[in-house]
């Protein structure tokens, strides 16, 4: 077993050359693209519960969803205790780089990562849309990024975005942590329907695909307890090994973006060239309360 140092931590690595993607990437691959990018994600997932997507033999292999950190896991990995049915759960907390790179070791491929933080559990600091295309048409999903950020504006309130690695693009509102999911829900089930009704032969917020009828699903389900949502930079389980990468609002104009633009072998490289599009995110956090009532009032009686 190799050792790589990280800050203070000593972390034991293994089987580096094993490929993980279908393509030859590896798992020193996924350890070196993580590490590379610790310094802009670890600030994004402070704090914040994650759920693991692990794949020991590759994304050909087994799958499995992990929440509760395993007994073998070093003391120094910062856990979250939370109430599960008949139980608790102690999830992994990510709060420095070494994190990032046993996680990594641990073939844990994607981290998804809960809407609030430990200290504040019920009190998220984040509002998602996800957007969830019914074709490969990717200029549906530019032009519906728009529309979502113009409503935004509208009420008052930053919006960043991301790709999703997948299929679409991931709008994200940092918030102030002043309401609770139930209101953090209701305001963005509200929002939704609000893009939907303004282009109703694009959009729908209907749940069930076979209403759908070609639409793109604008996705308001994440902001729910115990939801997740995929972390910025994290890798997904897809061949290439795509990137849910944060993006700057000029570069959904581009008519060359697609939800895997960047992958882990481009996506330092655009880091090093452009730097993080999201820099000073939290301090763009906000109440929602004001932006509620200038959508009541946009919705009417």
């Amino acid at each position: 077993m190799a050792e790589i140092r990280v800050g203070r931590r000593t972390i034991g690595v293994s089987n580096l050359d094993k490929p993980l993607f279908p393509d030859g990437i590896t798992k020193k691959d996924l350890i070196d693209y993580y590490l590379g990018v610790a310094d802009v994600m670890v600030p994004h997932i402070k704090g914040h519960l994650l759920t693991l997507e692990r794949y020991p033999d590759g994304i050909e292999g087994k799958q499995w969803f992990q929440k509760g950190a395993p007994n073998y896991f070093p003391d120094w990995i910062e856990r979250a205790e939370v109430p599960k049915k008949g139980g608790t759960v102690a999830h992994v907390v990510c709060n420095e780089k070494a994190t990032l790179v046993y996680l990594a070791n641990q073939a844990a491929i994607t981290l998804h990562m809960s809407l609030s933080r430990k200290d504040a559990i019920t009190k998220p600091d984040q509002l998602v849309f996800d957007l969830d295309p019914s074709s490969e048409d990717f200029k549906v999903v530019r032009e519906v990024a728009g529309m979502m950020r113009g409503l935004l504006d509208e009420l008052g309130l930053t919006s960043f975005v991301k790709t999703s690695g997948s299929r679409g693009l991931h709008i994200v509102v940092p918030l102030d942590r002043s309401s609770d999911f139930e209101e953090v829900r209701a305001f963005a089930v509200d929002a939704a329907n609000v893009v939907a009704g303004r282009a109703p032969k694009v959009v729908t917020t209907e749940v069930r695909k076979v209403e759908r009828k070609g639409r793109l699903f604008l996705d308001y389900m994440r902001n729910n307890y115990a939801q997740t949502v995929v972390a910025p930079y994290s890798v997904r389980a897809r061949p290439g090994a795509p990137v849910s990468m944060p993006i700057t609002w000029d570069e959904v104009d581009d008519r060359k973006l697609t939800a895997q633009r960047y992958k882990i072998d481009n996506a330092i490289t655009e880091l090093q060239r452009s730097g993080s599009p999201w820099a000073g995110w939290r301090r763009r956090a906000k109440s929602l309360r004001p932006a509620r009532k200038k959508l009541d009032r946009l919705m009417g009686p």
